[in-house]
Order: C-alpha cells, then structure tokens, then sequence
C-alpha cells in the first residue's frame, strides 16, 4: 500500500470513529443513562 492509500484509510477510520462515538452519545443521552449523559451536559 502507498503514502497515500494509508492516509485515506486512516481518514475514513478516524471519521468512522468519530461518528460511532457521536451515534453512541446520542442514543446514551435519549436513552437516559446518567454515567454517560453526564459527559454531554
């Protein structure tokens, strides 16, 4: 694999990521659980 190629992946995994945690805070906070909202409020 190239530079390039690992970079993009690394991108698209980051992003993944980031929208995992963001889906995962949300159902959290809707869902009532206190241990987690608290990180949002």
């Amino acid at each position: 694999m190239s530079k390039k190629s690992q970079k993009i992946w690394l991108g698209i995994g980051a992003a993944l990521l980031i929208i995992l945690l963001i889906v995962w805070l949300t159902v959290a906070f809707l869902a009532g659980d206190t241990d987690v909202a608290a990180f949002i409020v």
